[in-house]
């Protein structure tokens, strides 16, 4: 009779870790009960305008809104007034009925809406200004003044404003690749942003009474008009930013003859408005790439900031496909400017701040500036525009095509806690970071929050480490979330929810998105596949209007990498991750025959007894198998392991033999709803470390439990799930075998 050789494992030790109940979670949409089952019950069908693999298709479309724009800061009343001309091309394939403009101011309006919805509760203790603010003081409007709108002709329109949005009638239906102009007069009270909040508006430095202007949302600006929604015309609430159309500006700005001012666009009269000893500072900052050129110093702005000129003047800026229009203004900035060379051109970045911000802003600012840029167009494409600004606005962080506000200064003495410093570095680096995403990449904002902050901060993060390894960054590293993710689930909401509908904006607008792109990256695809990938969407959708499904796509789409499990998941639900270690066995080679092995049984047919030596050892009640295909072994039949390699094997087979002589079964368990690679370290007795890491799909069969075999000539001293904390696990405590107890902080 034919001996078949028979491997059979005993098993020594039954090892168990404690089972953890998991939290009941949300989701969005139809949720499979297979996590890994593709995503066509959530993606929009794709079309002409935008195909399966995420770029845009052969129809797509986009509107485009010119600016002529005049406006005036009435720096004694805290006004702006102004008139534009907006020329507006309708190059979609639709008769359009009537136009919807934005009018943001008027979120501040007295019979705004906004303060309505808001949720209102007495605190028990205010400062006086806070208290006085809010109960003593009149309520000052601050929204649009509409003094006409008018056509081309100079005849009167009609119009209907509802709250922020304004619909301009037209008497018969603007036709598919036709043009129209328009113009509008209007004014509004600048609010005081530190007392009435807002995004833009004035900084009061009431020992001297001068201001700070930084303006933004100042002109009625049109709505999107797109293949996806139609007119985006959802009211501003305050907390879903903008959804705007690109398009050329050339805008003049009237102040103050004192006042410095830096804007969106390149400023067409320079010898105008600096004197001719600036005006060289600055050629000599257009060739200067090592560190900013002062051109307008400390000293010109502290003697500007002691008088208030009756007199004006005109700054005229100039501005080419930018989808909005950003001023600052005072007579209290300094001016810095450096040379910033990329691949294929270079731009200017620029601060201006007032003395209060020194040394910090002329040390810091300009050259982040620079960093930044350097970075961001690394990931994705050269940064297109001429200049980058950076505003020093205390209590600000907003953004606009080329230019953006940003608070951290120092103390009166001049001293900057490295606190200050780090919040300041990462607010300008994020802020100026918006010209990438969402300014260039043109995702709606007042839908999906997380297309432009969420990519936004991790690209804020990678820009960070790239500029100091160290950086204490605080959205990107996977850790970082954990307390958001481990949260009362009452409180959280799938990043897929609309601005308005999040409670925890920064932890889910910002943070998940930005560290489940990092997870991404790092763990899943790996920096190769990944950065490939996000750089297509980017050059992809610049100067476009992309959607979430064409994120998700083009991401699959470039890397060949199937990622519906992680972003259903990730950004469709408010599953968390949790994967521990649930059991483990530890088996030894037995050569000596035992009742177990008698009683084992063996598979005939393919592969088996007939053809050898293909044998699978096969629990006898395996359900898959019949009894006719099943066969008892006889103790005569088995030779031992040493006999079988002795005789089938040669010399030289023999001598590239492994000898593991411990055999481990590891079962994991995954507690958490979200699905994600096992990362696995294995260190032994004698100190040394193994390392792997299995692919999400390990779950894709048994959502519940994932098993593994580990045969080694050395014994396992322990395994550590996740020991760099690369997946946002909540519990740490399941994440070891022997367990570790986690101490608590009072321990």
């Amino acid at each position: 009779m034919k001996k078949f050789s028979l491997l059979f494992i005993l098993p020594t030790i039954l090892l168990a870790q404690e089972k953890v109940v998991t939290p009941t979670v949300k989701q969005l949409g139809k949720y499979d009960t297979n996590k890994f089952s593709q995503m066509y019950d959530l993606l929009a069908t794709p079309n002409m305008f935008r195909t399966a693999s995420g770029a845009p298709g052969p129809a797509y479309y986009q509107q485009q809104a010119d600016y002529k724009i005049d406006v005036e800061l009435d720096d004694k009343n805290a006004k702006l007034s102004g008139s534009e001309t907006i020329t507006y091309y309708n190059n979609s394939p639709d008769n359009l009925e009537y136009l919807w403009v934005q009018l943001d101011q008027n979120q501040a309006a007295k019979n705004s809406q906004s303060p309505l919805v808001e949720n209102e509760k007495i605190e028990a203790v205010l400062p006086v200004a806070k208290f006085s603010n809010e109960y003593l003081k009149q309520n000052f409007d601050r929204g649009f003044n509409i003094e006409y709108v008018k056509d081309a002709k100079g005849n009167p329109l009609s119009y209907t404003v509802n709250q922020t949005m304004m619909r301009i009638n037209l008497a018969t239906p603007m036709k598919p690749g036709t043009s129209m102009s328009f113009s509008i007069k209007w004014w509004y009270n600048i609010n005081n942003y530190q007392q009435d909040g807002g995004r833009s508006g004035y900084e009061l430095f009431e020992k001297e009474g001068n201001r700070l202007y930084v303006i933004a949302q100042f002109y009625p600006r049109m709505a999107v008009y797109n293949d996806v929604e139609g007119w985006q015309n959802m009211q501003f609430w305050g907390g879903g930013e903008f959804a705007l159309p690109f398009g050329n500006f050339d805008v003049n700005i009237t102040v103050p003859a004192d006042h410095v001012v830096d804007a969106t666009g390149e400023l067409m009269n320079r010898n105008e408005v600096f004197t001719p000893e600036q005006v060289k500072r600055y050629v000599l900052a257009q060739k200067t790439f090592d560190k900013p050129v002062v051109i307008v110093t400390q000293a010109e702005a502290e003697a500007a900031e002691k008088g208030f000129s009756d007199k004006k003047k005109t700054w005229k800026f100039s501005a080419k496909n930018v989808r909005d229009f950003g001023i600052a203004s005072s007579r209290k900035f300094i001016y810095d400017a450096m040379a910033v060379q990329l691949s294929g051109k270079v731009v200017m970045a620029e601060s201006v701040y007032p003395k209060e911000a020194n040394p910090l802003w002329g040390e810091t600012s300009t050259m982040t500036v620079a960093h930044t840029l350097k970075s961001y167009s690394s990931h994705t494409f050269d940064y297109p525009y001429p200049k980058a600004v950076s505003v020093s606005a205390e209590d600000q962080g907003m953004e606009y095509p080329m230019i953006c506000w940003n608070f951290g200064r120092p103390d009166e003495k001049g001293i900057t806690s490295e606190q200050i410093k780090n919040g300041m570095i990462g607010v300008v680096v994020h802020e100026v970071g918006h010209n990438f995403f969402p300014m260039i990449v043109n995702s709606d904002e007042r839908q999906w929050t997380w297309m432009d902050e969420g990519l936004n901060s991790f690209m804020e993060y990678m820009a960070e480490q790239e500029l100091n390894p160290n950086f204490p960054s605080r959205r990107g590293p996977a850790k970082n979330i954990v307390p958001y993710m481990s949260g009362d689930q009452k409180f959280l909401e799938p990043i897929m929810s609309n601005s308005e509908n999040i409670i925890q904006f920064g932890n889910n607008a910002y943070g998940k998105p930005a560290a489940g792109l990092n997870i991404l990256r790092e763990t899943i695809m790996g920096r190769e596949l990944f950065d490939y990938a996000f750089k297509m969407y980017a050059n992809r959708w610049k100067f476009k209007h992309p959607t979430p499904e064409d994120f998700f796509r083009t991401m699959e789409d470039a890397s060949a990498v199937d990622l519906d499990w992680f972003f259903r998941g990730w950004f469709y639900s408010t599953d968390f991750v949790d994967i521990g270690i649930n059991d483990v066995k530890q088996y030894y080679v037995s050569e000596t025959p035992t009742v177990a092995l008698k009683d084992a049984k063996v598979r005939k047919g393919r592969f088996g007894l007939e053809k050898g030596p293909f044998v699978y050892l096969i629990a006898g009640d395996n359900p898959e198998l019949s009894p006719a295909s099943m066969k008892a072994l006889e103790i005569s039949e088995i030779s031992s392991l040493s006999e079988y390699v002795n005789q089938k094997l040669s010399t030289e087979e023999r001598a590239t033999l492994k000898k593991p002589k411990y055999f481990y079964e590891v079962e994991y368990n995954k507690p958490g709803g979200m699905p994600m690679p096992i990362i696995v370290q294995i260190t032994y007795e004698d100190g040394t470390v193994d390392n792997y890491k299995y692919p999400a799909q390990i779950w894709r069969q048994n959502n519940e439990t994932a098993k593994k075999v580990y045969a080694t000539n050395k014994a396992i001293k322990q395994i550590q799930i996740d020991p760099k904390l690369e997946t946002a696990d909540i519990d740490l405590n399941n994440n070891s075998w022997p367990k570790i107890e986690t101490k608590s902080k009072f321990d």
